[in-house]
């Protein structure tokens, strides 16, 4: 999948958090506090956790457990202090699954006075972008997903 040219936005929060998401390495955790508030909050899926520290650890874990993780991001909306992000987060499975998956979801994050996030909270369908894909697992979800439809 080709990445499409990089969003451009007037708002200067957001183009730097942008571009530090689509370039991110396991090398450029170390810089998260020049994008994250000391005491942000950070929720996913699976993860809530407060402090800078967590976050980084967080973002750690998906580099250990994932090849090749990566974000694009499709579309940036502000308002405020409020930033909005749609993203497809590319990446492939250690095990389980072989090819590229990707997982398309959404971003809400809130900016301090200086321009730092507060809050980052992502939205995105862990059923139906990831259980599903893994063998086992992903087999008794298709199967729950046509049982609920009726």
């Amino acid at each position: 999948m080709t990445p499409p040219t990089p969003p451009r936005h007037p708002d200067p929060r957001a183009t730097r958090l942008v571009a530090f998401f689509e370039a991110l390495s396991p090398s450029d955790l170390v810089r998260l506090p020049r994008y994250y508030a000391a005491d942000a909050r950070f929720k996913d899926p699976f993860n809530e956790v407060q402090g800078v520290g967590a976050v980084q650890q967080v973002f750690a874990h998906m580099f250990e457990a994932l090849d090749e993780p990566r974000f694009i991001v499709r579309d940036i909306l502000v308002q405020g202090d409020q930033c909005f992000l749609t993203w497809d987060f590319v990446f492939r499975m250690r095990r389980h699954v072989r090819g590229e998956q990707v997982v398309r979801g959404a971003s809400h994050l809130h900016f301090d006075a200086q321009g730092l996030v507060l809050m980052h909270r992502d939205y995105w369908d862990a059923a139906e972008e990831l259980y599903e894909k893994l063998p086992a697992l992903g087999a008794l979800m298709r199967w729950l997903k046509r049982r609920a439809r009726g």
